[in-house]
């Protein structure tokens, strides 16, 4: 393993294709349909965001392009290649952190390293070179129960990020903080992918946070979840925290929340009539 993380990093390729895709959830007469006939495409090192009102299926597409849901129909493909299951080759964050309570700082970040057999020293150097990334460096021996929430997601990135993934997927990671925690965390991201490019599909309901992070945003209906509109956003970047209140941001705000103001579907669900028969 090379451990200039982000020279690697910044060499992955990252293409997702997303082709009529729809994708059902439950089981027999409680299925129902939670994205349908979704297309678009994410280019190398892009950064979208994927927005929609809770339960459009955001969730349930990362899902499906980290590999964990089966696609019920249509086509999803990473770098051409189907998605058939996880892989490292995509890393994903969660809204509550997944780190190991027993294990310090660096035996989390160094965790994948040390699964693919790579050698303690050279992964223990990989883990303090991403902590420093991400602005940890001198918290490689606590406990995850000894940071912040904020610090605790930046610990979660960097473990993901070690294992040089060609795609991040993130869901709704900083759901869980405060206001003033978010807002330094959605700066500290850009500052992470601004080092180490690597595409990321960020799923979101807050449209601030899609305006100030993303390259493109996906705005999905409510469910079942269809895409309604893909924007590209005119912002230069590096971004800064006042553009929050630049007059084309305002706008598409607006626009963007008129969009979300769709009615949610009933999900149809199979039923019996008197005789016991199943209609659709």
């Amino acid at each position: 393993m090379n451990i200039r993380v982000a020279d690697d990093l910044t060499h992955a390729v990252g293409c997702i294709d997303v082709t009529h895709v729809s994708i059902s959830l439950g089981e027999e007469a409680e299925a129902f349909e939670a994205v349908s006939d979704l297309s678009f495409a994410v280019t190398p090192g892009e950064f979208v965001c994927i927005l929609g009102p809770s339960g459009c299926g955001k969730s349930t597409l990362l899902g499906a392009v980290a590999g964990h849901l089966k696609i019920g129909g249509g086509q999803l493909t990473v770098d051409g290649k189907p998605v058939l299951g996880p892989s490292p080759d995509r890393g994903i964050v969660f809204q509550q952190h997944t780190l190991f309570p027993w294990k310090r700082v660096r035996d989390n970040v160094a965790f994948g390293p040390k699964m693919r057999g790579v050698g303690k020293q050279e992964r223990r150097r990989a883990a303090d070179q991403i902590l420093q990334l991400v602005g940890l460096s001198g918290f490689e021996h606590f406990y995850p129960s000894q940071l912040s929430g904020g610090m605790q997601q930046r610990v979660e990135i960097a473990r993901v990020l070690i294992n040089r993934p060609r795609v991040l997927l993130m869901d709704e990671p900083f759901g869980a903080l405060d206001a003033q925690t978010r807002n330094m965390m959605q700066e500290v991201l850009l500052d992470i992918w601004t080092e180490i490019p690597t595409t990321t599909v960020f799923v979101t309901h807050d449209i601030d946070e899609a305006l100030f992070l993303a390259d493109r945003i996906v705005v999905m209906s409510a469910r079942p979840g269809r895409i309604v509109e893909d924007l590209r956003l005119p912002f230069a970047r590096p971004r800064v925290s006042d553009l929050v209140t630049d007059v084309e941001f305002v706008r598409l705000k607006r626009h963007v929340r008129g969009l979300l103001r769709q009615p949610e579907k009933a999900p149809q669900l199979a039923r019996l009539d008197p005789l016991g028969v199943q209609e659709a």
